[in-house]
């Protein structure tokens, strides 16, 4: 199943810089270890924000949940989901 995922980081004034960035490392591990595997398939940053847009392949809706709610980024971000599917006119046949 493909997810098309939103999430905005959101460091506010009273964030706690060290704690932030000790995250923000294990966040770039766990990122790229979903990578290998194939289950964060595509990650692009949105310029001149502190966001991106990825795309998850997983098994079920409870599988990303799971991925994200384990983000060590998680409670600083808005994260938005939406489901997708192969579309009819796509040439490529590793989209489904």
């Amino acid at each position: 199943m493909l997810f098309q995922v939103e999430m905005d980081v959101i460091v506010t004034p009273d964030t706690d810089m060290a704690v932030f960035e000790e995250r923000k490392a294990a966040e770039k591990a766990y990122s790229h270890e979903l990578q290998r595997s194939g289950k964060w398939r595509h990650i692009w940053r949105i310029v001149g924000q502190y966001r991106n847009i990825s795309i998850f392949d997983v098994e079920s809706n409870a599988e990303l949940h799971d991925l994200l709610m384990a983000l060590p980024l998680y409670p600083y971000m808005d994260v938005r989901v939406t489901p997708l599917c192969r579309h009819p006119s796509s040439i490529r046949d590793d989209d489904s």
